[in-house]
Order: C-alpha cells, then structure tokens, then sequence
C-alpha cells in the first residue's frame, strides 16, 4: 500500500475550515508496471458526506491522450495564482516530482515521452469504476456532472446526444448543468430534459421573454445525505448566446446573475440547508469571483475553463475545485457538515489511467454498443502525425495549427481563422489519424467552413474582441475560451493593455507586409454563431488536407508576439 508521505497532503484553514486534498504523487512508480488501481482509489474516508465531480467530458466514451496548456496567462488579481502557471512552476508549487505520474496528469512537459509510458487516459467505463468504488466506500455519495457532455465527437453528433445520455444515465448522475448541450438546439435539449433521470439544475437559466426562471431548469435540488440536507444549485455557463449560436436557442437566457444565485442560497438555507453546493459552469476565475461575492455557499465545483488542480482554492469561506475535463478526472470531496456548518474537508483528484483502471464491464459493452453503427467509418485511416497534436493553450496549439493550414489551402485564403476553443484530444507522434481524431477536434452542430472578405481594420476588431473576453481583468467580463487561432496572420498582444489597445503589428505571413486596415484580405475561418454561414463542415476540409499531406508535420508557430505578461 502507498504511504501518506506518497502523497500530496496539503492542510488549509480558512474561517473555521480545516481542509486537506491530495493527488498523489506516486514517486518512482510507473503506471504501466507498479502503480495500481488501489492507489489510485486509496481515501481516508472523512466527515459524513461525499461528493463525486465529473465535468466537460465532451463526449469521450474512450480513453485519449490529453496534454494540459504550456500556456495559461492570468490577468488582474489572478496573475501567477494557479490555474495560471504552468510546467516546472506548477509541479513545483505542487511538490510534483519530474516524470512522475502527477507530472504527466497534469502537466505538458516532456507530453509525448510520458504518454508513451503512462499511456491514454479517461474512458467511461474507468471513470464508471471509479465511481462505484467511491460508492461502495459512501453509498449515499452525490454525483454531479458540470456539463459540457452531450459535445464533441463523432458518435454525439450523429446521435444528438444520445450516446451520451444512455452512458450517462448509467453512471447515476444526482444533477447535472449545462453549456455546449443547448448547441444540439433547444427543442432537442428540451426533449432530452424532459426524460432525464437526474436534476437538469440551472438557476441562471430564465425564460428570454419574460426574464423569468425556466420551468425546465429548476436552480436547485435537495439532498438529505449522512444525516445532513445539501443544496446542490445549477450554474449554467453565463455567456451562451456571445459564445455560442443564440439562434438555437432564442427563448432561453443566461447571464451570471449572482443577485439571484444570493437568493437561491438565502432561500435554500432556509429551507434548513446545513451545506450549499453550487454545480457551476461559470469557469475557475468566474467561480472564485462569485464566491466571494455570494455569501453562504460551501463548495463550488468549477467547470467550463478545463482546469485540472490537485487541492481546492479556498475564496473567502468557499472552496473552489476544477476537475479537469475529457473524463480524465474524477474528484471526491468529503466533508465534515456538523451543526449546520462546514467543519472540514478532504478532497482528491483522481486520475483515470486507462491502462491502471479495470473498465466497467456493463458500461463497457454499453458504450461499445453506442459506437457499433459508426466504428467503420470512425476507425478509417486518414494519414499519420509525425507532431504531437495538441490544443490546448492561449495563443495557439498544433490541432488549431493544423486546421488552419487546411483553412488556408482547401479554401485559398490569405488569412484562417480557427475559435480558441479547449475541447479535444491529443494525439502523440507516430499515431494514425483516424476520422474520429479530426471530429474530436471539429465537431460541432455549426460546422461550416466559411469564405469572405475581411478588412484588415476588421481583422484587428474581432482580435481586440476576443482578446477582452479572455484577458479583461475583471473575470465576470471573461467569457472562457483561448484566443482565436490565426493562420497567414501575424500579431502582437500586449496583454495588459485595455480593450483595443491589446493588438498591434498585424502582419500578413505570405509576403511580410504590414496589414493595410482599408484592405479586404480572403479570410477563411469556422464555427461561425452566425445564423446562414455558408460552407462545406470543417472536418471535410480538414480530411481533406490530412489526405493529401499523408503525414501531417506542424512545425513551431511564432506568428504571435506576447508580451506584458
């Protein structure tokens, strides 16, 4: 049996908590040959209630390979606090040994050699069996998913979710919220609401007509869990219509609306509440914000922004824990609830290594029951990666590279332009790229790859728009995400800048030449929110570049200058 001393056992106090987590450092022991399953699972059981967090899972019914961001910079208050810092600062403010398996979980360094020995991560049928140990040790633990789950993959696409939601349905989820859910459109996500088994929680979900609560969507749900009543309270992601299509779902509005999230905690403790939850997809500096502002709640387990940290951040007396997201992680959080209070917690990420985990044999043959009708087409073979493909960080990420080469050649474009988004796996040198590989990385019920013309004056506005929603330091007005990838287009950031001021030296790759603000440049690009983009789905163009390149080598992108970090 590992020894506690293995293990990242960090006391904090705030207020009158006492907390510890831990993930584990597992020193010297390698996935493959002497870490197992039990010390995987190994918890101190703590208090008299369990929680159990699951969140932007994006569809991955299978293990995958998932590299963490190189780069994650934070602004205003949140500068140098973690989730942004990264690599060697981030495992050593940890204490994370260098190759250990904590180092690949949660770490990029040295990504591809590690992946090599560690091998894939996630899989639900691990992350099932994950959750039946929890269960077997609490039986009345709460599981929770934060959304982000009926997205992002071939077999969810051609299903409208449906794959997904059997899967899920038979983990026995307690609640759920939501984000890219409402892009299957509402009508859809209505019909899978309404015959869900669990909670479908959203106190920010309000009617757009009236600005009222949605019916659908109630804000909260009781538990009586360990002798204790638990609110568990939806935060839907609050910036559906910017982000996402509003045209698929006109008659639902969002927003943060803490004011209201203040009311449903006031109302929920009332109602003799002795611990609040709030189930959030706000993202991790949205999240730590709201704490702060909202008085009363006890736990807020943070979706949306991907982050993967191994001990909670504590934000006044609310402690705040992400849990990663492909199903790479799942996170227990025990508490000790006494006298209508939060004693103390314990709290461990756990990572699903899918060569350490015994699959689940029920949800196993389930999830490859889901897959049957499309594994042939899934399966083929469209080229090879001589690149680690990855897509995670601010300013670009070789998957993103990749699709913008594709961008810029399939559509004979001056200018590409790929959205920030975080979802998608990574795939490691040497790997075949299979059709599911490119949907995991472009599917979407907004696919169509455009062709337009841009002025170079309007180029510049849609780079200073997005830079405000991920570098405004005041974290309400950051709307989740990564920079939009450009390719053929040049440009320097200066992060700390105000809104329009943040871009400078735009520079067309192709010649060199500074961009003209009255000129029109061809700009291809995808995943327009724009209701009636024309153009072929994304992942035709992008099969069709991998076909004829064969094998994809993405080399070394500085087309962005970063500075006042």
């Amino acid at each position: 049996m590992i020894s506690r001393r293995d293990f990242l056992q960090v006391g904090m106090a705030a207020s009158a908590l006492v907390g510890a987590s831990g993930f584990g450092n597992w020193a010297r022991l390698a996935a493959q040959q002497r870490l197992t399953q039990d010390q995987l699972l190994q918890f101190d059981t703590f208090g008299n209630v369990s929680l159990i967090h699951i969140t932007d899972i994006h569809a991955q019914l299978k293990p995958i390979y998932f590299r963490e961001p190189s780069v994650n910079i934070g602004v205003g208050g949140n500068k140098g606090a973690v989730p942004h810092i990264t690599g060697a600062d981030f495992r050593k403010a940890y204490g994370i040994e260098d190759g250990s398996p904590s180092h690949y979980a949660l770490s990029s360094g040295d990504f591809s050699a590690l992946a090599q020995g560690y091998g894939r991560v996630g899989g639900l049928d691990r992350v099932a069996t994950v959750i039946n140990a929890i269960r077997a040790d609490r039986p009345d633990a709460i599981l929770l998913d934060g959304g982000d789950t009926w997205h992002g993959s071939y077999s969810c696409y051609h299903t409208q979710g449906q794959d997904m939601v059997n899967v899920m349905n038979a983990l026995k989820p307690d609640a759920m919220t939501f984000h890219w859910e409402f892009t299957l459109g509402s009508d859809r996500v209505n019909e899978i609401v309404e015959n869900l088994p669990f909670a479908a929680l959203g106190q920010n979900i309000f009617d757009a007509e009236w600005d009222e609560p949605s019916e659908l969507f109630p804000p909260y749900k009781m538990f009586e869990r360990g002798g204790t009543k638990i609110a568990v309270i939806g935060q839907a992601f609050p910036y559906m219509p910017i982000a996402n299509p509003g045209w698929m779902f006109p008659e639902y509005a969002f927003g943060i609306r803490d004011e209201n999230m203040q009311m449903m905690v006031d109302e929920v403790r009332a109602k003799g509440a002795e611990c609040v939850v709030v189930l959030s997809h706000n993202g991790f500096d949205v999240d730590k914000k709201m704490a702060t502002v909202v008085n009363g709640i006890d736990v807020i387990l943070s979706g949306h922004t991907h982050d993967a940290l191994p001990e909670p951040v504590v934000a006044g007396s609310t402690i705040v824990l992400p849990s990663g997201s492909n199903g790479k992680f799942v996170s227990r959080v025990d508490l000790d609830i006494r006298d209508g209070k939060m004693m103390g917690y314990r709290t461990k990420l756990i990572p699903i290594f899918s060569d350490v985990i015994t699959p689940d044999a029920e949800v196993s043959a389930l999830i490859d029951a889901q897959r049957a009708p499309f594994e042939t087409d899934m399966a083929e073979v469209i080229g090879k990666t001589d690149s680690t493909l990855y897509r995670r960080g601010n300013f670009n990420g070789t998957w993103d590279d990749l699709i913008c080469d594709a961008l810029l050649s399939e559509r004979d474009a001056e200018i590409a332009m790929s959205p920030g988004v975080r979802w998608g796996p990574s795939l490691i040198p040497g790997q075949e790229i299979t059709r599911e590989d490119i949907w995991n990385v472009t599917s979407m019920t907004y696919p169509e790859a455009y062709r337009t013309e841009m002025t170079g004056e309007f180029i510049k506005v849609i780079l200073e728009d997005v830079a405000d929603n991920i570098f405004n330091p005041d974290p309400y007005y950051q709307q989740g995400g990564d920079m939009v990838r450009t390719g053929g287009l040049g440009y320097r950031i200066d992060v700390s800048k105000p809104q329009g001021s943040r871009i400078s030296d735009m520079t067309l790759l192709s010649t060199g030449e500074t961009i003209d603000p009255a000129r029109a440049y061809v700009v291809a690009g995808w995943a327009s929110v724009n209701e009636g983009t024309e153009g072929p789905p994304i992942w035709d163009v992008v099969e069709s570049h991998i076909r004829k390149q064969g094998t994809v080598t993405v080399q070394e992108n500085n087309s962005v200058d970063v500075v006042g970090v």
